[in-house]
C-alpha cells in the first residue's frame, strides 16, 4: 500500500472512531480529493468500509457540505475519471470506481429531492448522465471473490430510486428510467443473482407510491416487459425472460398485500406467466 493510501486509511478510520467530528484545523475538503482518488479502490476495507460509510455521514446524516460543495463534488462525480472511468469494459477492476461514485451520488441525489438545490438545467444533465451510464455498463457481476461487491445494477437502480422521487422527476423522466429498466433487464450479457431484482424493483415500487406516472402506463410496461417471451430462442432472450421474470415475482409479492389495484396484479402475473417457460398453462 503506497503512504497516501496508507495514510488515508488510518485518518478514516480514526474519524470514524471519532463519529466523523474533524480535528481542530481540520476541514472536509482537505480529504474529499483522496477520497475521490481511492472510491473504487479493491482494497473493500477502504472503499466499502471507510470511503463510501464517511461519505454518508458527511453527506447525509451530517448535512456537512454546503449546496455549492455538493454541486461541486457532483460534477466531479459524474466526470470520465468516476462514474465513467473504463465504462464499457467487463471484467477489471474499474468496475469498483463507477459503482461506489454511484453510491455516492445517490446520496447527493437524495440531498437534492430533501432539500432541492439544482435548478432544471443541472437536474436534466444528471438525469442524462444516469441513464447513459446504466446503458453503457457492461460489468453486471455482483460480488467478486477478489474486491467484494461491484453490483453496478444494483448501485444503478439505487439512483434512479432518489431520481424519480425528484420534484423534476415528471411522467416523461419515469418513462426513460422504465425503458432503461428494461435495457438492463434484457442486456444479454448477466442474469443478476445477487438481489439486483430487489433493487430495480424498488425503483418501480416508488413510482407506484407517488404516482407521478398513470399507472396504467405503468401496467402496460409490465405487459411489454414480457415480450422478450416471444423472441426467438438464444442466450440472450433467456437472459431477459428470467431477468423480467425474477423482477415481476419481486413486484408482485410487494404489491399482493396492499392490494390497491387489481389490474397491476394482474398485469404482473400475465406477464410473468408468458416469460416463465415452467408455468402451467
Amino acid at each position: 500500500m503506497n503512504d497516501m493510501r496508507a495514510k488515508l486509511k488510518l485518518e478514516l478510520k480514526r474519524i470514524e472512531k471519532e463519529q466523523y467530528q474533524l480535528r481542530e484545523g481540520e476541514r472536509i475538503q482537505n480529504f474529499i480529493p483522496l477520497m475521490l482518488k481511492y472510491i473504487g479502490d479493491p482494497d473493500s476495507e477502504l472503499r466499502d468500509n471507510l470511503i463510501y460509510p464517511t461519505f454518508y455521514m458527511w453527506i447525509q446524516e451530517g448535512n456537512k457540505l454546503s449546496e455549492e460543495e455538493l454541486r461541486s463534488l457532483l460534477a466531479l462525480l459524474l466526470n470520465n475519471e468516476h462514474l465513467f472511468n473504463g465504462i464499457g469494459s467487463q471484467n477489471d477492476q474499474s468496475v469498483f470506481t463507477r459503482t461506489f461514485t454511484a453510491l455516492a451520488i445517490v446520496l447527493i441525489v437524495r440531498r437534492h429531492r430533501q432539500q432541492p438545490f439544482l435548478d432544471l438545467a443541472e437536474f436534466q444533465h444528471l438525469k442524462k448522465e444516469l441513464l447513459r451510464y446504466y446503458a453503457e455498463e457492461k460489468d453486471l457481476r455482483g460480488y467478486l471473490d477478489e474486491g467484494g461487491w461491484a453490483h453496478s445494477a444494483a448501485h444503478g437502480a439505487d439512483m434512479f430510486v432518489e431520481l424519480v422521487q425528484c420534484s423534476e422527476s415528471d411522467a416523461t423522466v419515469q418513462r426513460e428510467v422504465l425503458s432503461a429498466i428494461q435495457e438492463v433487464l434484457y442486456n444479454g450479457i448477466h442474469i443478476f443473482n445477487e438481489e439486483e431484482d430487489e433493487r430495480i424493483t424498488n425503483i418501480i415500487d416508488v413510482m407506484i407510491e407517488t404516482e407521478r406516472l398513470p399507472l396504467a402506463e405503468i401496467v402496460e410496461w409490465i405487459s411489454n416487459l414480457a415480450q422478450c417471451a416471444d423472441r426467438p430462442r438464444s442466450r440472450e432472450q433467456v437472459i431477459a425472460r428470467v431477468n423480467s421474470k425474477n423482477v415481476l415475482r419481486c413486484l408482485y409479492f410487494r404489491r399482493v398485500q396492499e392490494g390497491r389495484s387489481e389490474a397491476l396484479l394482474t398485469a404482473i402475473t400475465t406477464a410473468e406467466n408468458k416469460v416463465n417457460r415452467f408455468a402451467i398453462s
